[in-house]
């Protein structure tokens, strides 16, 4: 998996007036979890861009001044909720042989014979629960949708793979090939117009004949 590099500076101060203070100066406070004890540390908040603004997964080195060098990924944030500043980020710290549970994007492979039918390819899920050791998470994973006919469903079991677990129900759909809206309202105006002809057909087939 691709990584990127945060550089940092350790907190000395956690408290909600430092706090204040680094957001107020553009950086964001964070904590690395999942060592001996949580790591406190400031980053500016543009050094976040490339690892938040993405549909693509990315594990981490957090880069200190004084606290060397630690592989993460990132673990859950908080935005302000009118400006949507980045307000907190939490990681936790990879290690070489414990595993570690991550959302990896899903990525489409193929072409649906469905679709080239006229059916609509429906997402139903764009990124995927893994756990596996770090050296084992995928960038992403491939959804193979040539073999769905209009009305098929790819379930989380023909994902399997031996380097990691997905962490989802066997009955999780990923993708779907759904009958398209026009292909559904022309049935049904076909079906009205069949139904309506066959009702005007009916007095017409019952009448006595004239003598």
């Amino acid at each position: 998996m691709k990584s990127i590099t945060i550089k940092g500076s350790q907190r000395e101060s956690v408290g909600k007036a430092s706090t204040k203070a680094l957001r107020n100066a553009g950086k964001v406070p964070c904590v690395l979890y999942g060592g001996d004890k949580p790591l406190h540390f400031s980053a500016d908040e543009i050094a976040f861009k490339d690892l938040v603004y993405t549909p693509n997964a990315h594990t981490v080195v957090i880069s200190l001044e004084k606290g060397g060098k630690h592989n993460a990924i990132l673990q859950d944030i908080q935005f302000h909720p009118v400006s949507d500043q980045i307000l907190h980020i939490d990681f936790y710290q990879l290690f070489d042989d414990k595993e570690v549970t991550m959302e990896i994007p899903v990525r489409k492979k193929g072409n649906s014979p469905g679709v080239i039918a006229g059916g609509v390819l429906r997402i139903n899920q764009r990124k995927l629960k893994v756990k596996a050791l770090p050296a084992n998470l995928p960038d992403y994973i491939d959804a193979d949708v040539s073999g769905l006919e209009i009305g098929n469903k790819l379930y989380v079991t023909s994902l399997v793979s031996e380097d990691y677990k997905i962490m989802h129900p066997d009955n999780t759909v990923v993708c779907q090939v759904r009958v398209s809206r026009a292909a559904m309202k022309a049935a049904q105006d076909a079906a009205k117009e069949e139904k309506a002809a066959t009702k005007a057909a009916a007095p017409a087939a019952a009448a006595p004949k004239a003598e």
